[in-house]
């Protein structure tokens, strides 16, 4: 029997129109004043504060590492955000930036964003990223292999880079806006947390669409089916696309609603964003004052 065949349980059908009925029912919700605040602290707290562009530089990496420990000196006792993604090449530059902070450092690896290589120059990608110090990795999957319906190749893929992590945790990006149904997601949700990731990621934020919440909430229901079937929690992170702090809090009541509490935390729950962290900040500040600031007391990185 496959690796396949033994790990994955048959994934269920997707009904569509009440995936977004849900969405709808849960985007209603309001939130207001000090549950706003808390809200919003914790949706700060949970940016991979990203750059990943051809353009990237020493001093742009070093600018957005300070922007992920002081994000508003003006308002004092915010957190800082959970993570910093960048490409391999820039790993050791943010982990020498960030010592002592808290602040992890995620990488993109697997020929990001593509994916478009071999497995052992995907390997070799990740275990640099790796050994320059990386606490986690964001690994494409190969998506024209699961289109043909190789899912064993898929599956291994995964298997493969999570053992080249080490002690870094994995976050798979399915790159939903390709997958085309909300049937393949839900299928590469179960491949990807059966292979043995510790995120499931929706999106490079490369391409259109990128995150939205259907699929976000269809992966969340795969990760609930998955620990009530395992008892092991998997953690979700929607990227691309979510640059407003409106849209973060409706995806936090999505995931309290779908998973609970337990996953109201960076350790289960992040946001991949370049520019929602200044959003964020400029709604807090709404909060705390009573008028909107505008965008150019926030730094762009």
């Amino acid at each position: 029997m496959s690796s396949i065949t033994a790990s994955i349980p048959a994934s269920p059908p997707i009904d569509q129109v009440g995936v977004e009925e849900r969405v709808a029912r849960l985007n209603s919700r309001s939130i207001k004043k000090e549950s706003k605040v808390s809200g919003l602290k914790l949706a700060l707290n949970m940016i991979d504060l990203t750059t990943l562009e051809g353009k990237d530089t020493p001093g742009k990496v070093q600018q957005m590492c300070y922007k992920a420990v002081h994000t508003h000196d003006y308002y004092p006792g915010l957190p800082t955000v959970a993570a910093v993604c960048v490409y391999p090449s820039f790993v050791k530059l943010a982990k020498d930036s960030l010592k002592g902070t808290g602040v992890k450092v995620a990488s993109v690896a697997t020929a990001f964003p593509s994916g478009q290589s071999t497995r052992a120059i995907k390997i070799a990608d990740t275990r640099f990223a790796v050994e320059n110090g990386a606490d986690e990795v964001d690994m494409v999957i190969s998506r024209g292999e699961f289109l043909i319906g190789n899912y064993s190749f898929v599956f291994d893929e995964i298997a493969a880079i999570k053992e080249t992590c080490g002690a870094a945790r994995l976050k798979v990006i399915l790159e939903t806006g390709e997958l085309s149904t909300l049937d393949n997601v839900r299928k590469a949700s179960d491949i990807a947390m059966a292979a043995g990731a510790d995120f499931i990621k929706t999106s490079t934020g490369k391409i259109s669409p990128a995150s939205t919440q259907p699929v976000s909430l269809v992966m969340l229901e795969a990760i609930r089916d998955y620990y009530e079937l395992t008892g092991k929690m998997v953690g979700m992170k929607p990227a691309g696309g979510i640059s407003t702090a409106k849209a973060a809090l409706q995806y936090l009541v999505m995931v309290r609603e779908t998973l609970g509490q337990a996953w109201l935390t960076n350790e289960w729950f992040r946001f991949g964003a370049s520019s929602l962290a200044n959003d964020i900040l400029m709604q807090l500040e709404k909060e705390r004052s009573g008028v909107y600031q505008s965008k150019d007391y926030f730094s762009v990185d």
